[in-house]
């Protein structure tokens, strides 16, 4: 039933991967605002110190682990540590990943395997771990970070844009087998955001305007643009809604 407590993220613990810099950072912090405690996974301690002082400011608890999320057993090692830190794991956010980009002919197979690893295959095996213990438990959110290229074609980041096709192919095969078990698995897909990922394309002089041109309102997102959507696939406000890649893009792919 939905009343005012519908968004309301008190009690639950959120995992998200990458979540101290970046779009995570604001992931992070908007499921703490609705009250989550945060487990945060990343491959460096860039930008743990300010997460920490931010979280802590709104009164939630936050933890940290140093993994790469590629690593044999990494996500039998992430899961174990939540459930040591806080007895249970509600929220899992695949935010985590990278991008290379190059003229097609000059990508190797070191930056194929590298992004498949850490975008597609990281986010499938501690899916599967965090499964484990939210089938046990009767509920859970998965939340997995699309992209405009789960969508359009990206003729100098393709394996970047295999990888986020393949997400949007997985949170669905993922929804429809955890469904029977209260757990809803959805993506948000960011549009064209003000990130450094995002820089090399902002700030070049051909692609830049081309791409504020076509989008609607003519302007790159902010960043926390994307914390309400996430509250809500994270909340029983979207217990409902399964399966789905919800694009935050300005009306980007209306074009």
């Amino acid at each position: 039933m939905f009343d005012q407590t519908s968004f309301s993220l008190a009690g639950k613990v959120a995992v998200v991967t990458g979540g101290a810099r970046g779009l995570g950072k604001y992931y992070s912090i908007a499921l703490a605002m609705y009250g989550a405690d945060i487990f945060v996974v990343s491959g460096s301690q860039t930008g743990w110190q300010a997460v920490r002082e931010r979280v802590e400011q709104l009164g939630r608890r936050i933890e940290f682990l140093h993994r790469d999320i590629t690593e044999d057993g990494a996500a039998a090692e992430i899961v174990a540590a939540v459930l040591e830190a806080y007895g249970r794991l509600d929220i899992l956010v695949n935010n985590a990943g990278i991008q290379r980009r190059n003229d097609v002919l000059e990508f190797t197979d070191d930056d194929w395997r590298r992004v498949i690893d850490v975008n597609l295959n990281g986010l499938y095996y501690l899916s599967h771990e965090a499964a484990k213990v939210m089938v046990k438990q009767r509920q859970g959110k998965i939340i997995n970070i699309g992209s405009m290229q789960s969508y359009r074609a990206g003729k100098r980041i393709f394996p970047y844009a295999a990888s986020k096709h393949a997400v949007l192919g997985l949170t669905r095969a993922y929804a429809d087998a955890l469904a029977p078990y209260n757990i809803q698995v959805n993506g948000l897909a960011p549009g064209y955001i003000e990130t450094d990922m995002t820089k090399p394309l902002q700030e070049d002089p051909v692609r830049g305007p081309e791409i504020a041109g076509h989008i609607p309102s003519g302007e790159w997102g902010a960043p926390d643009k994307l914390m309400g959507p996430m509250v809500f696939l994270a909340s029983d406000a979207s217990n409902y809604v399964t399966g789905v890649m919800l694009p935050v893009d300005g009306g980007y792919l209306l074009r």
